[in-house]
């Protein structure tokens, strides 16, 4: 259990100042830089930006910000957290991934997604009734760039592939996953690619996601890929004190989630279910004890080999968030690393 992979995953939220005033996009971004930089120092193992293509995220090239955040860091792996591989091209996701893997000296990943918002697909000319063969086709076409040498491909969703060969190379490979919300089919795509897997696990019970595992492990088994550990990204915050962090997080957190579930028409969430989301869901929200033991009963009793946890949702302040990192790089992570060495051993082993 002592190899076990933390990171810390944001969509860009654009945050608010000490005044409790929004900032603007560009100030959001150099942030989010200021936050990538302490998580290196302390120990992170990754840092993870997602893309969206909203008024309230800063971030919709996650490359170019992962680019600047390679000659800022020393160490930390940088991720997507995911690429919307459907909305893109895949030959274009390779290039710049392999460049910010040169920048960062092998320390690029990319986490490839269909998306869980659409904004993208309107936005670069896509049309949404081949939501799901984009993603088929790309991801079999990005597969085959991994490989590195001269591609032939075809498919209905952009012109074919002769004998292309892609550059810039890179030096030892680009460390590739999939992120996954809970469809059984996307897992086992995954397993047929022989990619790790990663669960977005954003509500009710984690151990509700144990048939995924399962499910992924035996896929693999059936198609003779590789079983990677599997890895988990869940929604959280770290302050000083319990009460703190959830009155940090709530305000701001309902605002975007009730925004968005107008548009998916959900209801408006409540504070008795944000509560009893933190207390027995998805939601590791707290002090550094109280998500250090949510944390390590979760990777514990799943056996991954990843957690990531997405420390921003809406406008939480700037000085919060950087004192969530603080916390979350210097103190919750090496008392999870304690919690899991006083556990029984699990089957998990090091994470790709």
């Amino acid at each position: 259990m002592s190899d076990i992979t933390f990171g810390l995953d944001t969509f860009g939220d654009v945050p608010t100042d000490d005044h409790g005033a929004q900032v603007g996009h560009a100030r959001s971004i150099r942030q989010l830089v200021d936050e990538a930089v302490l998580a290196d120092q302390l120990g992170v193992d990754v840092f993870a930006v997602g893309e969206h293509h909203r008024p309230e995220y800063s971030v919709s090239s996650p490359e170019t910000v992962l680019a600047g955040l390679a000659t800022a860091t020393e160490r930390i792996r940088l991720s997507s957290g995911v690429t919307v591989l459907s909305s893109d091209d895949p030959v274009r996701v390779f290039q710049r991934f392999a460049t910010v893997d040169a920048l960062s000296n092998g320390r690029a990943e990319v986490i490839l997604g269909r998306g869980s918002f659409t904004e993208s697909f309107p936005l670069f000319g896509y049309d949404m009734t081949d939501y799901e063969v984009l993603f088929e086709e790309k991801i079999e076409l990005f597969a085959r760039l991994l490989r590195e040498t001269p591609v032939t491909w075809s498919g209905t969703t952009r012109a074919p592939l002769v004998d292309a060969d892609v550059f810039p190379k890179t030096e030892h490979g680009l460390r590739t996953w999939v992120g996954v919300g809970g469809s059984p089919q996307s897992v086992v795509r995954t397993a047929q690619y022989g990619f790790p897997l990663m669960l977005a696990v954003i509500g009710g019970q984690p151990e509700r996601f144990l048939p995924f595992l399962d499910l992924y492990r035996r896929a693999t088994e059936e198609f003779g890929t590789t079983a990677h550990p599997v890895g988990v990204h869940s929604p959280g915050f770290v302050a000083d004190t319990d009460e703190e962090a959830l009155e940090a997080w709530y305000p701001h957190y309902k605002v975007v989630r009730d925004r968005i579930g107008a548009l998916r028409g959900w209801p408006p969430v409540t504070r008795a279910e944000f509560d009893h989301e933190v207390r027995s869901g998805s939601m590791y929200i707290g002090s550094a004890e109280t998500v250090a033991r949510k944390i390590a009963r979760t990777v514990h009793a799943m056996g991954v080999g990843r957690f990531d946890m997405i420390y921003t949702s809406g406008a939480q302040s700037m000085r919060a968030r950087l004192r969530s990192v603080e916390l979350y790089g210097g103190t919750v992570v090496p008392r999870v690393r304690e919690l899991l060495a006083e556990m029984p051993a699990t089957q998990t082993t090091e994470a790709a």
